[in-house]
């Protein structure tokens, strides 16, 4: 794995700890995409999270939670994101 692949992993970690996860796993799927056309805009990464801020929310918000978090990686550095979100009792 390449020393930017590690970089970005490594942000996205950082900007979801305000999310205060319990859990979280993130696996670099990027290698699985290469000579797509979107690999050159970014990588591709699935993510479980687990939080108690997600409690009482549907799918859709706790998806925006996180993009929110991730902000402008969205735009530059990941090109897809599959999100997998949970509460503590859900997990």
């Amino acid at each position: 794995m390449s020393l930017a692949a590690l970089d970005m992993e490594a942000e996205i970690r950082r900007r979801l700890e305000p999310l205060a996860p319990s859990s979280l796993h993130l696996e670099n799927e990027s290698a699985q995409h290469a000579g797509h056309a979107g690999a050159k805009e970014g990588g591709h990464f699935r993510l479980t999270i687990v939080s108690s801020q997600f409690d009482g929310l549907n799918a859709v918000a706790r998806h925006r939670m996180v993009y929110q978090n991730l902000g402008d990686l969205m735009q530059k550095g990941i090109h897809a994101l599959a999100i997998s979100a949970f509460t503590p009792d859900e997990f």
